[in-house]
């Protein structure tokens, strides 16, 4: 690793290429359905707080969006949350990047997850 593409990290912190985004999560509430605002990268390393706060809305909540515009990298271990939270609650996708729409589609997941093109419609009845 050359020192132009020095971050801060530790080299052994990036992986292909990628140094990872500092994974974050909001949550509001919007007609009727809580929404959790995932933003940054996903893998095992960085899911608690996400997962969290996916446990909890889906047992207060019937109806949880997840906004995962801002999510730029997302492992088997986002996908694997996703699996595990649909079926304790009504869990919408919103506004998949087309990198996450296509990891949606390659493993199926896109066949069981409800998956919108926004927020406001998915937060709708």
């Amino acid at each position: 690793m050359s020192t132009a593409d020095w971050d801060g990290q530790e080299p052994s912190a990036h992986l292909n290429g990628h140094a990872p985004g500092r994974a974050g999560v909001v949550q509001y509430e919007l007609g009727g359905a809580w929404v959790v605002v995932a933003r940054g990268d996903y893998d095992m390393n960085s899911m608690t707080s996400l997962a969290d706060a996916l446990q909890t809305a889906a047992q207060k909540h019937a109806r949880v969006v997840l906004d995962v515009s801002g999510v730029t990298f997302a492992d088997s271990t986002f996908l694997n949350l996703l699996m595990r939270t649909h079926p304790m609650t009504s869990l919408r996708v919103a506004a998949p990047t087309s990198q996450l729409k296509r990891v949606l589609e390659i493993t199926g997941a896109d066949t069981v997850l409800d998956i919108r093109d926004g927020v406001e419609d998915a937060a709708s009845d």
